[in-house]
């Protein structure tokens, strides 16, 4: 019997599987590929989820394949730079291949211990008070204490549960792909900045020697499984820029719609969605993968704590309460994000507008906070502003913060030397700093990096370690 199945094996299933494994969960991914997806997609990871990725030591790993541009120009690719002072040093936006994402999580995951299955997909499940019975499309049954579906918009699990997914239907496709241009690269850039003056959403730029990268808003298409053909780029470019600017050889062609759906629930009992099965947008932005890998770093601790029996009265239910308002503000930017790159002249004058806002640095720090997730404020009760924010990585008398939270154990930073993480030092580090910059005397941090409690009281603080981290041991 496992202690979680994972339906899907994604950059969110690989890492809420690697989470799971850090607090030694038993963990079954089934993916229903036979293979790792060829599609060199490039994606871009976001402040949040690099901090994310240095607070469990694979950063390093994923900047060996990636490239690096400065922050900025996020909102609706409107082009103004970061604001000064984001308080990370990973203000960034990491590109990177989505399957190198994937390959370096299942590798992270695997090393730890979880087990991935290729090539079997959950066609049915019941759960019960004790359990899921997971039945593979194989016929094959299976037994787990939880099952998660991480199995994208399409989600199985979301269907079998009955949850509601409610939102907009797609109205509008999008070809993107990555294909070589005989047209000279001279003649290419000027007939793109051309279009680009009244159609930001169309893209036809450089991604290596010779290979451009393509997004092209086209009509709807009559079946957006199926895979769209080089003569479907042509068609769509010839009426678009009145040229295919000479386009072959293929590297990857794909297709997708503007659909925008959140789902009502994200716990059934036993059984969770996270990722793509929980929530869909467009692409504006680049914040559906990140959003995805942060569900699986709020939810690993949790469901590990309810696994291992320590986790207390509602911890689990929190994960929905925290996630679903994040997912539901990303949905509503992306809406406008849409709606800003659109060519009528009502979305063209809101847009300049909102790019003179843009020169007002707090307008500017609102919007890159929001879309790169560093602005998430978590509501955990009356408080200072940073209770429920993200811990930035601290320098630590030349150690960072987020290089001790590669277990994810809670953390108890303690500036006085007088407190202490007591009866729960099995799932809370304690570390005493008296000069870090903590903004307060002491803080209490999740696992996920989130401030849990500020204080100073050590009595205080065992309220706040039950809170989170269960009865103390004995």
């Amino acid at each position: 019997m496992q202690d979680v199945i994972i339906a899907g094996c994604g950059p969110t299933g690989a890492m809420l599987a690697a989470e799971l494994r850090l607090h030694d969960v038993k963990v079954l991914v089934l993916e229903r590929d036979t293979e790792p997806a060829s599609e060199v997609r490039i994606v871009g990871l976001h402040i949040r989820s690099l901090e994310l990725m240095a607070m469990r030591g694979l950063l390093d790993r994923l900047l060996e394949h990636g490239r690096r541009r400065p922050a900025g120009a996020y909102f609706a690719a409107i082009d103004k730079p970061a604001p000064k002072g984001l308080d990370s040093p990973y203000a960034y936006l990491l590109g990177i291949p989505q399957p190198v994402i994937v390959q370096q999580l299942e590798e992270h995951a695997t090393a730890l211990g979880a087990q991935i299955r290729r090539g079997s997909a959950v066609a049915a499940f019941e759960q019960d008070d004790d359990g899921v019975t997971v039945e593979l499309d194989s016929g094959e049954r299976l037994r787990a204490r939880f099952l998660v579906g991480c199995d994208g918009a399409r989600s199985t699990v979301r269907k079998h549960l009955g949850v509601a997914f409610p939102g907009e239907p797609s109205k509008a496709d999008t070809l993107m792909g990555a294909l070589e241009a005989s047209m000279p690269p001279e003649e290419i850039a000027a007939r793109v900045a051309a279009i680009r003056e009244t159609d930001q959403r169309f893209v036809f730029a450089p991604f290596g020697p010779g290979v451009y990268r393509v997004i092209l808003p086209t009509v709807p298409a009559g079946d957006r499984a199926q895979q769209p053909t080089l003569e479907d780029f042509s068609r769509e470019l010839q009426a678009v820029a009145g040229t295919d600017f000479g386009i072959h050889s293929p590297r990857w062609l794909s297709r997708f719609g503007n659909a925008t759906r959140l789902a009502e629930r994200y716990r059934v009992g036993r059984v969770l969605l996270a990722g793509d099965a929980a929530h869909i947008h467009p692409p504006t932005g680049g914040q559906g993968l990140n959003l995805g890998v942060q569900d699986a770093v709020n939810l690993g601790w949790k469901l590990a704590a309810q696994v291992r029996g320590w986790a207390p009265d509602g911890l689990l239910d929190t994960y929905h309460a925290e996630r679903h308002p994040v997912a539901a503000d990303v949905l509503d930017n992306t809406r406008a994000q849409l709606e800003l790159s659109s060519t009528d002249p009502g979305a063209q004058a809101a847009r300049r507008l909102l790019t003179e806002l843009m020169d007002f640095e707090v307008v500017n720090r609102h919007l890159t906070e929001k879309i790169s997730a560093i602005g998430i404020r978590y509501d955990l009760g009356p408080g200072p502003d940073l209770l429920g924010r993200r811990m930035p990585d601290l320098d630590l008398q030349g150690r960072r913060l987020y290089g001790r939270m590669h277990q994810a154990r809670g953390l108890l930073l303690d500036r006085t030397g007088q407190l202490t993480a007591g009866a729960w030092a099995d799932r809370v580090d304690a570390i005493v700093e008296p000069g870090a910059d903590l903004y307060a005397p002491a803080v209490l941090l999740r696992p996920d990096g989130h401030v849990a409690w500020i204080g100073a009281d050590q009595r205080d603080l065992d309220e706040h370690l039950a809170r989170w981290f269960g009865t103390a041991a004995a």
